[in-house]
């Protein structure tokens, strides 16, 4: 069967499994764009090539399945940059084609041109340049194999103009064979016996729980390895939902803006078991100065990540799932839970943290009050389904909403943890409402945030995709409006932006959406409520919240852990 180039992508992408692409055409990807028409792949037409990929980001996010993205060439692959660095720090699957101009014109400055391939190199797994049409369904098997195997990961096919005009032999590849990529999922036999030993000797463990458990679909034997071994748990930013937070041995999240018990709990540990996360900055603080008790056990699939910062006594390259099942067989081997040591001391300690130093905020209900955002947040928790999937931006509002939601169920929390994209909440709340639109979606975003990518509501709009955006506005940017009152003397140089302008109700409604408002504590129910019951198109909550609230507790940046700062009203006891 002869098919152009064109039509050969397409057919491609339909035989990975493609139910739902994200994109904008221009003229290098033109070609590709007509056979759409007849595909039974559905597109959803963006209104910036950037919003395209935090689609396919929330998209996988939600589904596990490789979002897919197709974009033009020269400027508009350079607006999808962004998401692909985005998902590259975050592991997320990711497929992204880009159109690019005639390969006979590669390097003649043709118009739109850019050097696609090269630019995207450092964040994208692997990438691909199509020189010739009978490639295509090859280069496309090997696409999806790479962005969803080992360590997931964002990819990107360059597809010429006049090579998506060529015809080619169909066929379909029945398998992938690269020689130097492969990815190791069972951990080291030896080494998995070296770790049940490790927690069978320790008295002060503490799991942490990172991204890669939620990518390895390994939140159950996480699980299953906490409740055998009495062992709490923290969970990172990338991790919410991968273990309860109803559990009793959830301790929530660490890190620079984590609570007060996941912070001290890992300083004090005598082991830490690290399942898929990868020491960084934001969690460890000043590294010298992290858990300096603690012997480390490091499962990850990806070698790189072993020693990269902290380096363990115990690294186990592997599939995060397949090594804690091994490690739960290993520990059950040597006795199961009744052979573990008595921790009854090092739990009562974790609870007596919880009890002195929880988070903390105070929302009055007088006529003048402020409205606290902490208060939206919970009043949003506790009005929807507790399967609501939540996006946040980046900021203040997104430590707000990964602090005060309530996660015990995994894949309901996206979010832009290693690049900390602002402008990610709307677009990638778009693509979770996409692949998961039997879910409530609610974006917490900030004023800050929403003003970068808001436009994509018109997509949401015209596409009757139901999204629902809180956004907390306090008409500031509120993460480093706090780093500037803490840390600089309170000199607030350019972060003011006006609670006012633009105003965001009618901005809502000119883009297809329902626009509400909410200014004092008392209005916030209502607006939620009937924000719950639309369900034919998108909503915008515009939240005046307290400009000066700030996100406790708080480790500066670059100090230790040890020098965590509550909020003001705890007093001093915490640091």
């Amino acid at each position: 069967m002869k098919l152009t180039g064109a039509q050969a992508l397409i057919k491609s992408l339909e035989m990975e499994g493609t139910e739902v692409m994200f994109g904008l055409p221009g003229g290098a990807i033109l070609p590709v764009y007509d056979p759409i028409i007849d595909s039974s792949i559905r597109h959803v037409l963006v209104r910036h090539e950037q919003g395209a990929g935090h689609m396919a980001e929330g998209y996988a996010h939600v589904t596990g399945r490789p979002g897919v993205a197709m974009v033009t060439s020269g400027p508009a692959a350079t607006n999808i940059v962004t998401p692909l660095c985005d998902a590259y720090m975050d592991s997320i699957p990711m497929v992204v084609i880009t159109g690019q101009v005639a390969y006979s014109a590669i390097g003649s400055d043709a118009f739109q041109e850019c050097d696609t391939t090269g630019i995207t190199m450092p964040v994208t797994k692997h990438n691909w340049l199509v020189t010739d049409p009978q490639d295509i369904p090859q280069i496309v098997r090997e696409a999806f194999h790479v962005a969803t195997t080992g360590r997931p990961g964002p990819v990107l096919v360059d597809v010429p103009k006049d090579i998506s005009n060529q015809t080619m032999d169909w066929y379909w590849p029945e398998a992938v064979d690269l020689p130097g990529y492969t990815p190791s999922s069972q951990g080291e036999p030896g080494m998995i016996r070296k770790a049940a030993r490790l927690i069978a000797e320790s008295r002060r463990p503490v799991i942490y729980a990172g991204g890669g458990i939620l990518k390895a679909r390994a939140a159950e034997a996480l699980r299953a390895l906490a409740e055998m071994t009495g062992i709490p748990v923290v969970t990172t930013l990338m991790a919410r939902g991968a273990f309860p937070d109803s559990h009793e041995l959830c301790l929530g999240m660490p890190g620079m803006h984590g609570n007060y018990t996941a912070v001290t709990a890992m300083q004090k540990a005598d082991l830490l078991i690290a399942l898929g996360s990868r020491f960084d900055d934001r969690v460890t603080g000043k590294v010298s100065a992290f858990a300096p008790d603690a012997k480390i056990i490091h499962v990850d699939i990806d070698p790189a990540e072993q020693g990269k910062v902290r380096r363990p006594d115990v690294p186990i390259v592997g599939d995060c799932r397949a090594v804690i099942e091994e490690m739960v067989a290993a520990i059950e081997a040597m006795g199961g839970a009744a052979a573990q040591p008595d921790r009854s001391e090092w739990l009562a300690q974790v609870r007596a943290w919880q009890r002195d130093f929880p988070l903390h905020y105070e929302q009055s209900f007088e006529e003048d009050s402020a409205l606290k955002p902490q208060y939206v947040v919970e009043q949003l928790r506790d009005s929807t389904p507790d399967d609501t999937i939540v996006v946040s931006g980046v900021g203040q509002h997104q430590m707000w909403a990964s602090q005060h939601w309530r996660f015990d169920h995994p894949y309901t929390w996206v979010n832009s943890g290693g690049l900390g994209t602002m402008g990610f909440a709307v677009p990638a709340a778009i693509g979770a409402k996409v692949g998961r639109p039997d879910r409530m979606v609610w974006a917490v975003d900030g004023d800050g945030c929403f003003q970068m990518t808001a436009q994509e509501l018109v997509t949401a709009a015209s596409e009757r995709i139901p999204v629902k955006v809180a956004i907390l506005n306090n008409a500031y940017l509120g993460m480093v409006r706090q780093w500037q009152e803490l840390f600089y003397e309170e000199r607030y140089s350019e972060v003011y932006l006006s609670p006012d302008l633009p105003d965001y109700k009618m901005w809502a409604e000119a883009m297809g959406c329902v626009g509400l408002r909410v200014e004092h504590p008392d209005e916030v129910q209502a607006a939620i409520d009937k924000a719950n019951e639309i369900d034919d198109r998108p909503v915008v909550v515009d939240f005046r919240t307290d400009s000066t609230e700030k996100v406790y507790p708080m480790v500066p940046a670059g100090g230790p852990n040890d020098a965590i700062i509550l909020d003001p009203s705890q007093g001093e006891g915490g640091r």
